[in-house]
């Protein structure tokens, strides 16, 4: 199981006002998100992503399938709630994506999503079954980019947002954004709350935290 996937699923039963009976996951991967959402939501849960690398026991918990992000294949106001997270900093147009996932949402539908922190110091911290080796070597070509002025999504570099620009992204197709990282990270990491309170007071969370969450409505 993954724990972090479980933790937001917690905050997302706290935030969302009513009963999630149908979700989509955006950029779903081996669909183990989705199979963890729709345990922990008890809720219908559909899948799509770009690649079928699906796991075989998460297809048998939620509908994984290949689909485009900004062409889904769904009706209009098919769902009540969007998740992605990790997968829009990898879209051409991810706009055009946030579009087709506000038109299928339903009226009053939430979403949850989520990128890496293009202001971040450090990344790939939390990544699971990934050696320290291999997140320095992740966090060097980054520093890399960024050194060479090409640290830009459209680079293929793994930079993904600063919280000021997927707060703007959201907010030009959803009425209503929140900003969630700190409930995120007090969430998943609340044996370190002092830690995270130090933070916080800094001033230097937005440089800190990995990656920024942000929820809302329709």
């Amino acid at each position: 199981m993954d724990l972090k996937t479980e933790k937001v699923a917690e905050i997302i039963a706290r935030i969302h006002p009513s009963d999630i009976k149908k979700l989509l996951v955006v950029g779903c991967g081996s669909g183990l998100e989705a199979a963890i959402l729709a345990q922990k939501l008890k809720a219908e849960v559909f899948g799509v992503d770009v690649e079928n690398n699906f796991d075989g026991q998460a297809l048998q918990i939620a509908h994984l399938q290949t689909g485009d992000a900004m062409n889904l294949q769904f009706e209009n106001e098919s769902f009540d709630f969007v998740f992605s997270y990790h997968a829009l900093e990898h879209i051409e147009n991810p706009t055009k994506a946030l579009r087709e996932m506000h038109r299928v949402l339903k009226k009053d539908g939430g979403f949850w999503i989520g990128t890496p922190n293009k202001s971040r110091t450090v990344g790939y911290i939390g990544g699971k079954n990934t050696s320290f080796k291999q997140k320095l070597k992740w966090n060097m070509v980054d520093w890399k980019a960024r050194l060479s002025g090409k640290f830009e999504n459209e680079f293929g570099a793994h930079a993904g947002f600063t919280s000021s620009e997927l707060n703007n992204l959201l907010s030009a197709i959803f009425p209503l954004v929140e900003d969630r990282t700190k409930d995120y990270f007090s969430t998943v990491y609340a044996s370190r709350q002092n830690i995270l309170n130090l933070i916080e007071r800094s001033g230097l969370s937005r440089f800190i935290y990995p990656s920024v969450y942000f929820s809302g409505r329709k």
